[in-house]
């Protein structure tokens, strides 16, 4: 079999981490078993479908890197298609017009419901041996109806959740064309699923109820249904299903917050997915390992401190070229030119370890841009005292003569602390202070090494003289 996978948003809202992950497994699943990948709109909700969800939907999977070997493919460009098949469905008896009016159907619910039945079309509509149908109403558009089997059940196998059956009681005759003419949702996703050859159906468990529908239709089409995969919900971290109502941040939130598409993606496999005690995987290793009876069963919990972990995680370990291209855009966002002064590798190098995001780089990377500070008596006084000046003065010295390394400025450090009988943070921090105003730096020799020694040693002696 060659796999065919598909991911199938409306693009009627923002794209969450919950949307994603049901585009990430598929796209891994095709992935793993050298098949085809596909995106298909399914923008038949005219009232609701934006162009601006469709572009957010597009960015965000090429911005995780989930490449696609067919699409986007729009639904309202194959309406065509969509009204042949239901043609040939009328002709072969497959499906009938139905022309009850909405006001009748609400009002038979309405009586269903008194009756503590489950509402349900009461198949008037549906022409059978013998029956006789009402007489048609003047003036009214039908809805075409799909003819659902009487009797027997829909059963699959479901990659995630086991054996299902349903009773086609439960079913009524699904309406499959409004009285305008437009086909409904679950009728073009199984003309597409039909049409494109999908092998495998892996999406979100809100999908359960309208399969044992879809299986009916594929196979009254003649068709072959595919493997589904249900995947249980996501929850927020307050255990309420991750929606844009609940809080849930889009995939272009994260990218402005300062995630690294990697983090994502690895945090997104992990919600519903594992493979042992693996927590930090690349995505070749995670296209290596996916396969569907790793999936679990049980609703999956977002969990943002674990996502900022992981972020921090794959910042420790970026490349620091790579990287400052990365941070750049968020630099030149807060004002700073990182073409004039230190090299923003050795800034962004410098910074990587204890940052969690993009933005706490481009923070961090401030101090080397800005002027040198000034400052008034009153501050020097409080920051930098008369008694630790002679000090000052002697690593300005052994900071001129030494190599422009870590380790030498290490060595210039412990040499003036042992000849003036000082504790590191009681010279450390009138340097910090006279090189950028403050006393929260990274390590000191490291500083020295990025801002530059000439830079350096021009704003220590100005506050020695």
């Amino acid at each position: 079999m060659h796999i065919r996978t598909r991911f199938a948003p409306s693009p009627t809202g923002f794209i969450h981490l919950g949307n994603l992950r049901s585009a990430l497994y598929p796209w891994a699943f095709a992935r793993h078993n050298q098949g085809d990948f596909i995106l298909r709109i399914e923008d038949t909700d005219l009232e609701r479908s934006t162009q601006e969800a469709v572009d957010v939907i597009i960015e965000g999977m090429a911005w995780l890197g989930l490449d696609l070997d067919e699409g986007p493919i729009y639904q309202m460009q194959r309406i065509d298609r969509y009204r042949e098949v239901i043609k040939q469905m009328l002709d072969t008896g497959l499906a009938y017009p139905c022309f009850m009016s909405e006001a009748d159907l609400n009002l038979l619910r309405d009586q269903q419901m008194a009756n503590k039945e489950k509402p349900r079309y009461n198949g008037l509509w549906r022409p059978e041996l013998g029956k006789t149908l009402p007489a048609i109403p003047v003036g009214v558009n039908p809805v075409i109806r799909f003819k659902n089997p009487i009797g027997g059940s829909v059963i699959w196998d479901d990659a995630v959740k086991g054996r299902i059956e349903i009773s086609n009681e439960e079913l009524d005759d699904l309406v499959i064309a409004r009285p305008d003419g437009t086909p409904t949702y679950n009728f073009c996703v199984v003309v597409d699923d039909l049409d494109m050859n999908i092998t495998h159906v892996i999406r979100g468990d809100d999908h359960v109820n309208n399969t044992p529908r879809q299986i009916n239709i594929m196979k009254a089409l003649g068709g072959t249904p595919p493997i589904y995969a249900h995947l249980p919900t996501v929850l927020n971290d307050l255990g309420e299903k991750m929606s844009k109502r609940n809080g849930a941040m889009s995939v272009r939130d994260y990218q402005k917050a300062g995630y690294l598409p990697e983090a994502i993606l690895n945090y997104l496999a992990r919600l519903g997915w594992s493979h042992g005690d693996a927590e930090v995987f690349t995505k070749e290793q995670f296209v290596t390992w996916f396969d569907l009876d790793s999936l679990g069963r049980s609703p999956a919990q977002h969990n943002p401190e674990k996502l900022l972990w992981l972020n921090h995680q794959y910042i420790q370990s970026a490349d620091p070229v790579s990287l400052a291209a990365s941070t750049k855009p968020f630099a030149h966002e807060m004002g700073i030119d990182t073409e004039s002064g230190p090299d923003f590798v050795q800034v962004v190098s410098l910074l990587k370890d204890r940052a969690n995001t993009l933005i706490e780089i481009a923070e961090g990377a401030k101090l080397f841009y800005l002027p040198a500070p000034t400052f008034n008596p009153e501050q020097l006084a409080e920051n930098i005292p008369d008694s630790i000046k002679p000090a000052l003065k002697d690593l300005i010295r052994l900071i001129d003569s030494a190599e422009p390394n870590k380790n030498a400025y290490g060595a210039a450090f412990k040499q003036v602390l042992a000849t003036h009988q000082l504790k590191m943070p009681a010279l450390a921090m009138p340097v910090r202070y006279a090189l950028f105003a403050t006393t929260q730096t990274p390590a000191i020799d490291s500083v020295l090494v990025v801002l530059g020694k000439e830079e350096a040693i021009k704003r220590l002696s100005k506050v020695v003289l």
